[in-house]
């Protein structure tokens, strides 16, 4: 049995399901330990046997601890992506699934939309709400049934929108997903499960990294203004020049152009 130690938010814990893949095909048993609700969906694909939320008291074969105290580092030392940081910790190789093999809900409330996420672990990255609603506008005009997504950390949207699917189950999120037409989001932990799941999925970055925290999937459209103070999180300035509105709607545009 191996363990696997992550402690952090969803999009940190998707982000080490290929080390999960990858053990399982060599033929390792894996205890993932971190947020159980995450590691859940690892679960139910098959990538780990074993959840639990604190260290276990059992002999492993092997440990991957990723923390500043453990044997391979959070976050990397140069400008990578996470997941190729983690594979060059672990001298790790082979490939990996870019969609999540999950079924799909069999009742989905968000089945054939465009799911709308304006919302993230932190302020700081979040745009002003103009953004969405105009993104909105625009999808609609393009025949599109909109729809947005409110998690955990989500409740204050429920005061500015009037179509949401709520849920603060991952799995549950995850499995409605899968029948849903794309996603429109920030970087989040919900953005990187859209993308998981296989939907086309648009990301902003204003503070934030696209480049360390690009979100696994064939098709993700990562779209930011690419400022010279980019990325700076999370010393972030109060003019939040890359989260301009009208700059990241041009972008997004042009994003949504290449969809087809």
């Amino acid at each position: 049995m191996w363990l696997l130690y992550r402690r952090g938010g969803l999009g940190d814990t998707l982000l080490t399901f290929p080390i999960l893949e990858l053990l399982k095909k060599s033929g390792r048993n894996v205890w993932a330990v971190g947020n159980t609700d995450y590691f859940a969906i690892a679960k139910e694909v098959g990538w780990v046997d074993m959840v639990s939320s604190e260290m276990p008291e059992t002999e492993f074969e092997g440990k991957i601890l990723i923390s500043y105290e453990g044997n391979v580092k959070p976050f990397p030392e140069k400008r990578m992506w996470i997941v190729e940081h983690y594979f060059q910790s672990l001298s790790l190789r082979g490939g990996f699934s870019k969609v999540l093999p999950l079924e799909p809900a069999e009742k989905s409330p968000i089945k054939g939309c465009a799911v709308l996420h304006p919302s993230s672990g932190s302020w700081k990255k979040n745009p002003p709400l103009e953004l969405f609603f105009r993104i909105e506008a625009f999808l609609k005009k393009e025949g599109y049934k909109t729809i947005y997504l409110v998690g955990e950390a989500d409740q204050w949207l429920k005061d500015h929108v009037k179509d949401y699917f709520e849920s603060y189950s991952p799995l549950e999120i995850a499995r409605a997903l899968r029948t849903a037409r794309l996603f429109v989001g920030l970087d989040s932990g919900l953005s990187h499960l859209a993308s998981y799941c296989g939907i086309p999925t648009f990301v902003f970055y204003g503070p934030t990294d696209p480049v360390v925290w690009k979100p696994i999937g064939e098709r993700v459209f990562q779209i930011s203004l690419e400022l010279s103070c980019s990325p700076c999180f999370p010393e972030v300035c109060e003019e939040r020049s890359c989260l301009h509105v009208e700059k990241l709607f041009a972008e997004f545009l042009k994003a949504f152009s290449a969809l087809s």
